[in-house]
Order: C-alpha cells, then sequence, then structure tokens
C-alpha cells in the first residue's frame, strides 16, 4: 500500500497527499469491513487538508461552515473516535488535536515533531525508542495502551527562513 509523504515540511502536491490518504482508508476500511461513512470521510479530508493538527471544535466549525445546518460536538466526536480506533488518523495529545496517519496499515507509536512557527506535525518512526518504551514497560510490570512522542522546534522551512516565516505566521507551500 503507498503511503502519502511522511515529511510534511517538502514540499508536495498536497491534494495527491489527500488522496492518496483517502484511497487508503477506504481500501483499510473494504478490507476490514468498516463503513467509512460519508461523515467521517468528510472530517478524515479535513484533517488531511493540511500537516496541521485541528481540534474538535475546529473541525465542527469547518464542517458547519460547509453545511446548511450546525454539527454537533458528538457527531465529530464519534467520527474522531473511530478514525483513531482504526488508526487512520492520530491524536497528539499535547495539543488535543488530530493529524492524519502516514502508514495507517502498520503498527507504530504516535510520533511527531511540532513545527512551533507554522503548526505543521510531522509523523515519523522512531522504532528503536518505541522497542526500549515497550521492554521498559515491561519491566515495571506497565500495561502499556499506547506510547507518544511529540518534540517541539522548527521544521525545515521555518528554520530556514528564519524571520521570515514569523513575518509571513508560518505560512508555507504544504
Amino acid at each position: 500500500m503507498a503511503s502519502p509523504t511522511p515529511v510534511a515540511s517538502q514540499q508536495h502536491n498536497h491534494e495527491q497527499c489527500i488522496e492518496t490518504a483517502l484511497t487508503q482508508a477506504r481500501a483499510y476500511c473494504s478490507e476490514q469491513g468498516l463503513r467509512l461513512t460519508p461523515q467521517r470521510e468528510q472530517i478524515f479530508r479535513l484533517i488531511w487538508q493540511s500537516h496541521k493538527p485541528l481540534g474538535a471544535y475546529t473541525l465542527m466549525d469547518m464542517l458547519s461552515a460547509e453545511s446548511t445546518r450546525r454539527i454537533a460536538p458528538p457527531t465529530i466526536y464519534r467520527a474522531l473516535d473511530f478514525l483513531l480506533e482504526h488508526q487512520l488518523i492520530h491524536r497528539i495529545h499535547s495539543l488535543n488535536a488530530f493529524v492524519g496517519c502516514t502508514h495507517p496499515d502498520q503498527q507504530h507509536g504516535n510520533n511527531f515533531m511540532i513545527c512551533e512557527d507554522c503548526g505543521i506535525a510531522i509523523e515519523f518512526s522512531a522504532e528503536q525508542q518505541n522497542d526500549n518504551m515497550t521492554k521498559i514497560a515491561k519491566q515495571l510490570g506497565f500495561k502499556m495502551k499506547t506510547q507518544s512522542i511529540e518534540v517541539v522546534g522548527l521544521c525545515q522551512l521555518c528554520s530556514e527562513a528564519g524571520s521570515k516565516g514569523r513575518e509571513t505566521g508560518g505560512q508555507h507551500d504544504q
């Protein structure tokens, strides 16, 4: 299964990135006998719209703007719960926000580099750290449910732009 570009700070065809993620999600749901309802798909697409983590209330506002009626919080949370349960998205705990998963077909931890300037979240693999955490948890008799690494700093483009990124509000081509 093809994965979307895993590094959000690299310039890429973002529309293709969204379509690849959506194709993956549809295929996964079909293989697993799951229903990717129009509402779930719409929320999934909004999450993939940028590589910036989005909170539930931001998603609710975005959906309401696209609809003739106000979308209620339980509707959003049910869709987010489904997408999280099936690892199609990740929760970034420190931001209480959600971002698309770049490889939902593989078991992995939630590992992100979060740009404090432009706000993107870059998913990365940290297998050795994840394995070490699992070993430590086992030694301590701790039953680990999930693990997450969140690193805050500057993405490559914001770092290279220096003060230019701050002057433009961290806006760059995603």
